[in-house]
């Protein structure tokens, strides 16, 4: 295995891609989402969620795969983190029924907390009956290999086959979660036939 790290630093197998696949493809529009600012387009934040290119937002992905050197020392690292290096997939969310259908979502080791805003892991901006933020969160956990569905701390129910979730329920490959106007089909990649090593 070849391993490479892109300009931004994640580290990625260049037997398996002919460039980073945490970045996205030039030339496709698959990078990072630009947020309309009303006050003042070309203003920059003061979070630090640009890259050094102005226009271009970093991604809630791009920030938890490398964690900022002045923090390093009291930011948590995830388990699978440390021992790979960076955040792999463990698994995905299809949107099968709502206004983002056929958009697809990753779901990474530990926590992935679900909302509209760009600050969640899991962003879905087309549904607003979705809450901004922690509507409901998507556990992976990668000493036993399972995912678990979470309810968040929004005052609306997420739904797991067609029930609502009022306690950490395990989910099984297919399981269909529904909040909002959203259906997601969940599927994963880590379990019994493939865990990262």
């Amino acid at each position: 295995m070849a391993m490479k790290r892109c300009e931004h630093g994640h580290h990625y197998d260049t037997a398996k891609h002919s460039s980073c696949p945490a970045c996205g493809v030039d030339g496709l529009d698959i990078g990072a989402t630009n947020p309309k600012r009303k006050d003042n387009p070309n203003k920059e934040p003061t979070d630090g969620s640009l890259l050094s290119d102005p226009g271009k937002e970093k991604s809630t992905r791009d920030r938890r795969q490398k964690p900022p050197v002045e923090q390093e020392e009291d930011k948590t690292i995830a388990l699978i983190f440390k021992k790979l290096g960076m955040d792999p997939v463990v698994g995905w969310l299809v949107c099968v029924e709502g206004k983002d259908r056929g958009r697809d979502y990753r779901i990474r080791s530990s926590k992935n907390f679900i909302g509209r805003s760009e600050r969640m892991q899991i962003c879905i901006k087309g549904d607003d009956s979705i809450s901004s933020e922690k509507h409901a969160a998507i556990g992976f956990e990668p000493k036993k290999q399972t995912f678990s569905l979470l309810p968040g701390e929004s005052t609306e129910h997420v739904y797991l086959n067609e029930e609502v979730v009022y306690v950490p329920t395990k989910l099984k490959p297919y399981d269909i979660i529904a909040l909002g106007q959203t259906k997601l089909m969940f599927v994963p990649l880590c379990g019994e036939h493939f865990q990262w090593k």
